[in-house]
């Protein structure tokens, strides 16, 4: 791994530079690795991330098949059940394709909303009991946090970029084709980017009422970033800092898989790339980049080309 700083308008490197300890994310060795390792999905999602190149319809129609009639995807081809779980990891792929103001996103993202309950959070149906992985298990409250965590935030991704869009912010940032497709309602003025408004109020509140005083919550390391990004966009900053603190604190023993999802939901909702939190998650990406260009998945070599391209969403 090479320790130095490059010039920061440099175009393959991404420079962190804190305290007196210089590290760099090797991009263009990430970007080798996703190309040689990927699937044609992965490489469009790296195409998009790179320049904004649009995937061919077929392409889209292959990442979006399987959605049941509901809006949802099932955990496991073929079945009839939606999983809230398996839905939110389909979002996060399509969201790197520029897909999520398609309309399969769209009814995907109502069907989430729909299956929010009384007290504010998520959880899997009662049928997939046997089968959910454990990080979903129906009944387990950890679990339940973590959807909770999940879907909120992607609620609260869907209502930033119909905001985005309303506002006439794509124009502005024309150069960058990357700027969301199409918003995921139709409301226009001060109602764009308000469709799921109450569902994510009150998911906020449910998970503000589960947060530490030291900034934890009672469940996995995952509901700690999630949130923090949800609080931000919510304007709740005393609450974010208090959650990014803690996370900070993991920060020097965090997975790459681990640090690089962090960093890339702070950055989806607007966190600026030079606060402390990405500034701490890039070095620790840094630190763990293999000389192979990739990361290691916490979940097996098999989803190593994914936290690639979540590394590469936290540091393009």
């Amino acid at each position: 791994m090479l320790a130095q700083c490059r010039p920061a308008d440099h175009p393959r490197w991404d420079r962190v530079c804190v305290g007196s300890v210089p590290a760099v994310v090797d991009l263009d060795a990430a970007i080798g690795f996703v190309v040689a390792h990927g699937d044609a999905v992965e490489r469009a999602r790296l195409s998009w991330l790179r320049a904004g190149a649009a995937p061919s319809p077929e392409l889209l129609d292959s990442a979006e098949v399987g959605q049941t009639p509901t809006g949802g995807w099932p955990a496991v081809w073929g079945a009839d059940v939606a999983s809230v779980d398996a839905t939110c990891f389909r979002l996060a792929e399509l969201d790197d394709l520029g897909a999520l103001g398609r309309p399969a996103a769209r009814r995907a993202l109502d069907w989430l909303a729909s299956r929010q309950q009384a007290d504010g959070g998520w959880e899997e149906d009662p049928a997939l009991a046997d089968d959910a992985p454990w990080w979903a298990r129906p009944g387990d409250p950890e679990a339940r946090l973590y959807l909770t965590a999940t879907v909120t935030f992607w609620l609260t991704v869907a209502d930033l970029d119909a905001r985005h869009v309303a506002s006439g912010r794509r124009a502005a940032h024309s150069p960058d084709p990357r700027w969301p497709a199409g918003p995921p309602d139709q409301a226009a003025g001060a109602y764009a980017g308000s469709a799921y408004q109450g569902v994510v109020q009150t998911a906020v509140q449910a998970l503000a009422g589960q947060l530490q005083p030291d900034g934890t919550f009672p469940s996995y390391l995952a509901v700690g970033w999630l949130s923090a990004a949800v609080f931000h966009q919510q304007e709740l900053f005393y609450e974010s800092a208090r959650i990014q603190v803690s996370l900070a604190d993991r920060m020097p023993k965090l997975s790459p898989a681990n640090a690089a999802s962090l960093a890339a939901a702070l950055r989806r909702v607007g966190v600026d790339e030079q606060h402390w939190t990405l500034v701490a998650a890039r070095r620790r990406l840094a630190e763990t980049q293999r000389s192979d260009g990739g990361w290691e998945s916490d979940d097996g070599h098999q989803f190593d080309v994914h936290t690639t391209l979540a590394a590469i969403r936290a540091c393009r």
